[in-house]
């Protein structure tokens, strides 16, 4: 198969993780007899100091007219004035939005061979396999009214929490999709004992399982979720959940693999395209060292094949071959080593099991 795929290589370590993977994919090419055409472009800081923008028309429209996108990472202390007007994570939310991307896919699976790294017990994460799906679009971050305003009273935020049944609906779906090819179990989570949105996000959760009678359905109020994937996490399979919910408790998950540089997340929208990217931040502090962890950006050229292309046994091949670099103790620095390898040796380790 051909693929156009666009690079967003972005700030601090992105362009050094992101020329790994796509070092990766062009392996799986020649082995598979694929061709991918790659094209960079500007996201985030880089895209601010060069343009005076977080996202060029020029970005936009190159990721519109590619099959998927690969983002490195965006921000970092030269951008980080909370008062600018101009952000670095602007760029982010606009590319989402303009390729109608509403669903953010993060599995966390640990590595047996990694369960030191967690500061959990290692019974606690033993076993775990989880999938969040995140709403990506809608809630908080994106509802209206939203500002500050002078009262009387003093100085006033608002903030809008807003979901259409349609939203909804969509999001919870593609959970029950997913969960019929995994373990069948979507654990919907909410905060319906309080919250208007919440109570409509049950009903919907609801009217779609009853489409799905071989997935079994459970919910979780946000709370007691992030309690139980500290103290319960192998029960889930499929967690789905809206905009803000979904922010903090993949962020929560992704303690139970010992180190963020080893996942990776897809966010999906209705067509074929996606946008691909570790959940790692830019990392400023080391980047140009040499010393990332790209396993995360490799991973997720792996979901960029099964989800964007329907190539699974290509992904198949680079999760075995990062599984098996980590079972032979290749790792970097991030990974407590006593002889860490640089993130090129790294992506050498993985392309190497490929064959």
């Amino acid at each position: 198969m051909k693929a156009k795929i666009a690079l967003t290589p972005g700030d601090g370590i992105g362009p050094e993780v992101v020329h790994e993977a796509c070092r990766v994919l062009e392996a799986i090419a020649e082995r598979f007899n694929h061709k991918f055409e790659f094209a960079e472009y500007l996201l985030g800081g880089c895209a601010i100091d060069k343009h005076g923008t977080a996202m060029p028309d020029a970005t936009l429209q190159g990721c519109l007219a590619s099959d998927a996108v690969l983002l490195g990472a965006v921000g970092g202390p030269k951008w980080d004035d909370p008062s600018a007007k101009v952000r670095p994570e602007q760029g982010l939310l606009a590319i989402r939005k303009q390729l109608g991307l509403y669903a953010n896919l993060r599995p966390v699976t640990p590595y047996p061979q990694l369960a030191r790294m967690s500061p959990l017990k290692p019974e606690r994460v033993t076993g775990v396999d989880i999938l969040v799906i995140r709403e990506l679009t809608g809630g908080l971050y994106f509802g209206t009214p939203k500002g500050r305003e002078k009262t009387p009273a003093g100085e006033r935020a608002v903030d809008t929490l807003v979901y259409t049944d349609g939203e909804i609906r969509r999001i919870v779906r593609l959970a029950f999709q997913i969960a019929q090819k995994r373990r069948k179990l979507v654990t919907s989570v909410d905060k319906a004992n309080v919250l208007e949105s919440s109570r409509l996000w049950r009903q919907v959760a609801i009217e779609v399982g009853k489409d799905f009678p071989d997935v079994k359905l459970e919910h979780h109020l946000v709370d007691s979720c992030a309690m139980r994937l500290i103290t319960h996490a192998p029960q889930f399979d499929v967690i789905v959940t809206e905009n803000m919910f979904g922010d903090i408790l993949t962020d929560e998950a992704a303690v139970l693999t010992g180190s963020l540089g080893m996942l990776p997340s897809a966010s999906l929208g209705e067509g074929r395209r996606g946008l691909y990217e570790p959940i790692h931040g830019s990392a400023p502090d080391i980047a140009g060292k040499g010393i990332a962890n790209p396993v995360g950006t490799i991973l997720s050229v792996a979901m960029m094949l099964r989800y964007s292309f329907g190539l699974e046994t290509e992904a198949r091949a680079i999760e075995r071959a990062v599984a098996q670099a980590i079972a032979d103790g290749q790792l970097t620095v991030d990974l407590g080593t006593a002889k860490p390898l640089s993130t090129t040796q790294m992506g050498a380790a993985v392309r190497e099991r490929l064959a």
